[in-house]
């Protein structure tokens, strides 16, 4: 049967990294592997320097191309000792593509340029780390995720066509099986009709996962990572933590729409659909069992912690004081769709409406602009927006220790708080 298994930016964050990978995936000699993987390390976030750095004209542009390419290179030095392996002309031949990117004047909006130079490292680690596995484990067969995950024109967070996507994975990647037993693409990133990239939003390498899991009828998809499992908070927010053995595809899409980081949050409807569970283990201990994701009726089994810093909260109020009615709601969740700003909570009251988003420098300051056109606004920066999942009050009580409470939302199970630091 066919596995998915997606290797995230910790896993191939260096040369010991991907030799790790080989050492994972020798566990499953006898199975069908399609693999996925993200851009290295802080790869992402330097592209992402780039991008701006680029679309602004700053003089930092090209060195900080020729950081990347040292980077890289270096992984590869240490992973090829042989000059002349076929790796070191398909990575010149990478970093000429996005060399071609950033050369010209900018000709198009920022989320355009952005996508056709962050989608770089996905398509850089995937050229290392398949060169490596073929090397290391004889078996492994590159594949450009560009003409496989088929989405429409909404660069930084493109829509994916099912149908057209289901069709090229069949048609291209099950041959590939057949041959070689292992097949390995990019996350996060897909292709236009019109051959331009596109990626799936931060973090997207789950969802590709998922979507070729889907696409491909896989037994099941396993996200490798650096922690144990799916645990009730990030570590680098809460102590202590404990992992959860085993979700329901509801709570792990509640966890992943409030902002839990070690699941993308379109990554379960695909495999909901078809009943394809998800583990989530380590690729430090990977005979350790994990956290499995399945259709089970078992609730968590203890409050789970989701922290979101740098948001900012906006409250917004008629400029006449008259109620804020359906009309006024239409428009302001029009100009968040406009400005591609996500809500993460609000509250309406008489005459005002809040809303906590994140604190975006791209995005906000032509949010904020448009907003005051027809609206008073107020708004309070870095702030921090906490969910609990399954909270009680003592649970409250433990995470705002310091804080003041600027907006306060509960349902029967979730409560999502707004929270300034008072000290």
């Amino acid at each position: 049967m066919l596995k998915v298994f997606k290797f995230g930016g910790a896993s191939v964050k260096n040369a010991d990294a991907v030799r790790n990978v080989a050492s994972v995936l020798a566990l499953f000699p006898h199975d069908e592997l399609v693999l996925v993987v993200s851009a290295m390390d802080k790869t992402t976030n330097k592209l992402e320097a780039l991008a701006d750095a680029f679309f602004h004209r700053k003089e930092s542009t090209l060195s900080i191309y020729h950081e990347l390419k040292q980077f890289h290179f270096d992984v590869i030095h240490h992973l090829f000792p042989n000059k002349q392996d076929a790796i070191y002309t398909e990575l010149e031949n990478d970093f000429v593509e996005l060399l071609w990117a950033i050369e010209d004047e900018p000709a198009s909006l920022y989320c355009f340029h952005y996508d056709q130079i962050v989608s770089m490292g996905e398509v850089f680690s995937s050229r290392i780390v398949a060169a490596y596995l073929r090397n290391a484990l004889k078996v492994c067969c590159w594949v450009d995720a560009r003409g496989i995950i088929q989405t429409d024109n909404t660069y930084q967070e493109g829509i994916i066509d099912f149908e057209r996507t289901q069709q090229a994975a069949q048609k291209e990647i099950v041959p590939l099986l057949k041959k070689n037993r292992m097949v390995l693409t990019q996350g996060f990133i897909g292709g236009t009709s019109e051959n331009y990239t596109t990626t799936l939003g931060r973090e997207g390498s789950d969802y590709t996962a998922a979507v070729l899991a889907y696409s491909l009828n896989a037994e099941s998809v396993t996200i490798w990572k650096d922690v144990p499992g799916v645990l009730n908070a990030d570590p680098k927010w809460f102590h202590p933590t404990q992992k959860i053995d085993e979700l329901t595809y509801q709570d792990a899409i509640e966890l992943a729409y409030y902002g839990a980081t070690v699941i993308h949050p379109k990554t379960i409807k695909p495999l909901q659909n078809k009943e394809i569970p998800l583990y989530v283990k380590s690729f430090v201990s990977p005979s350790e069992p994990g956290t499995i994701i399945k259709n089970t009726n078992k609730q968590l089994p203890v409050a789970s912690f989701i922290f979101k810093v740098n948001q900012l909260l906006i409250t917004l109020s008629p400029k006449d004081f008259s109620f804020i009615a359906e009309e006024n709601l239409s428009k302001i969740f029009s100009l968040f769709h406009q400005h591609r700003a996500k809500i993460h909570t609000m509250q309406l009251s008489a005459i005002s409406f809040s809303v906590c988003t994140d604190n975006d420098a791209q995005k906000i300051p032509a949010l904020l602009a448009d907003l005051q056109k027809e609206y008073k606004v107020w708004y309070n920066q870095n702030v921090e927006l906490v969910t609990i999942r399954y909270y009680n009050q003592s649970t409250i009580d433990r995470v705002c220790v310091g804080k003041e409470i600027l907006l306060e939302q509960k349902s029967r199970y979730t409560v999502q708080l707004v929270v300034r630091n008072t000290k």
